[in-house]
Parts: C-alpha cells; sequence; structure tokens
C-alpha cells in the first residue's frame, strides 16, 4: 500500500468541495486568486478550460511536495455568450428574464496537475440546463437570497433555485461545479485511480 497523495482544490467553492468530500475524497483548499476577468477564449467551453488551467497552474506552482492540484471554472452558455457570476442583482434580475424557459449549457472546465511529475490533463465537460418559468415575484425573492451573485450563471442544482430548473442532460454534478466521472478520467489519464484517493 502507497502512501495516498494530497490532493488540492484550487477554488474557494463550498459546493465542490462539498462534492469532492462526498465521493470519499478530502482536498486541502488553496484559492488561485488569478484574476479571471484578465483572461479570454474564442468560445464559453473554451473560456471554462483556460480558467481551471490558470487556477490550477498557479496553485501548483506553490507547491513542490507531489500533491494532485485540482482548478475547475464553470461558465453558463447561452446564446454563445458565456454567462459567470452577476456582478449585482439588477444583472441577476436581467440573466433570470433570459434564462426562462430555455436551455442554457453549463460549461466547467476541469484542470488537473500533478506536481510531482508537472503533467497536467485538462478537458471541459458539458451539462444542458432546461430552465423553468418562474414568475417575476419568484425572480425578485431568488434574487433577494443573494445566493445568484456568487454562482456562474444565477443559478444552482443544489441550492434555493433548484425548483427553477425543470431538467438536466449531463451530469448533475457538473453543474454544481465539478464532473466527478470527468475527474476520474483526468486523474487516470495522469496515473492515478480515484479509488487510491479516498479516506
Amino acid at each position: 500500500m502507497t502512501d495516498r497523495r494530497t490532493l488540492v482544490l484550487a477554488s474557494a467553492s463550498p459546493a465542490r468541495l462539498g462534492l469532492l468530500r462526498q465521493a470519499g475524497l478530502d482536498p486541502q483548499v488553496r484559492v488561485s486568486g488569478v484574476d479571471e476577468d484578465a483572461l479570454t477564449a474564442a468560445t464559453p467551453a473554451e473560456l471554462a478550460l483556460v480558467l481551471a488551467e490558470a487556477k490550477a497552474k498557479t496553485v501548483a506552482a506553490g507547491l513542490c511536495g507531489g500533491e494532485l492540484v485540482i482548478g475547475c471554472d464553470s461558465v453558463l452558455e447561452l446564446d454563445g455568450q458565456a454567462l459567470g457570476k452577476p456582478a449585482d442583482a439588477a444583472e441577476a434580475l436581467e440573466r433570470w428574464r433570459s434564462m426562462r424557459g430555455r436551455a442554457g449549457v453549463l460549461q466547467t472546465g476541469h484542470c488537473v496537475v500533478d506536481t510531482a511529475t508537472g503533467r497536467q490533463s485538462s478537458a471541459t465537460a458539458s451539462t444542458t440546463v432546461r430552465f423553468g418559468t418562474p414568475d417575476d415575484e419568484e425572480v425578485a425573492a431568488y434574487i433577494a437570497s443573494g445566493e445568484p451573485l456568487h454562482v456562474a450563471g444565477a443559478f444552482t442544482l443544489d441550492g434555493r433555485s433548484a425548483p427553477f430548473v425543470e431538467g438536466i442532460d449531463g451530469d448533475p454534478g457538473n453543474v454544481i461545479g465539478l464532473s466527478l466521472p470527468l475527474l476520474r478520467r483526468l486523474l487516470a489519464d495522469l496515473g492515478v485511480r480515484i479509488t487510491d484517493l479516498w479516506v
């Protein structure tokens, strides 16, 4: 039995941390401090990946003990635009008015860096989200809760907006913030079994 590798999550997201813990993992958390607004890409899927790679590489650069660093970032793709966290309540309101009764694609970039070898593996997971039609009063109440200001796309599956999502096509964890099946594949690309990281 080899010593278990240390897992580091390069994200302040409590939802991502919760998903990893539910899957039997116990990562350390190191926030990257990457300026997300300074990075661009041609498509929302590519932007999510660029952001995830930047976060993972930034945190990995400060480590040297053989850790495995996971970086993730999510954006909602709607009408070809990448929508992250809304800047304020007014933007969240506009966002929900445009999303109601429609479908968008939640793009989450994932990057794993092995600080022992310097190798990395990365990919973007895509999940289609079908939004319901909450009325103006329901949307106002949701925005007043403050939750949509802290999540990509101004919604989440595991919070107060769950009743406003009619369904999804794809991995629900990806919408919450991290695709565990994709993480398993990225780790495997680096020669690591996810089961060897269980606590």
